[in-house]
């Protein structure tokens, strides 16, 4: 338990980041999902929608440091791959 005014602030702030980084993560997760299920149906068109929705998530997600830049780039890469691949 926080004993200090210091520690139990710090607590308090703990607990919204993580309440904050668990939602956008959770954001990220589901923009990337819908992308994928548009792949594995083989919709081009819905894929490319859904890529287009999902490449200013990734990039803020990674602006905000919760994803490092080259995972960023990576998921991206990948997606787009697997669209041209359609």
């Amino acid at each position: 338990m926080a004993n200090s005014a210091q520690a139990r602030k710090r607590a308090r702030q703990a607990d919204r980041s993580y309440a904050r980084n668990s939602a956008q993560r959770s954001r990220f997760r589901t923009a990337l999902k819908k992308v994928v299920y548009a792949i594995d149906a083989n919709d081009k068109a819905t894929a490319e929608a859904a890529y287009k929705e999902a490449v200013p998530v990734i990039d803020r997600m990674a602006n905000k440091g919760l994803i490092h830049k080259n995972k960023a780039a990576r998921h991206k890469s990948r997606l787009s791959a697997k669209i041209k691949s359609l």
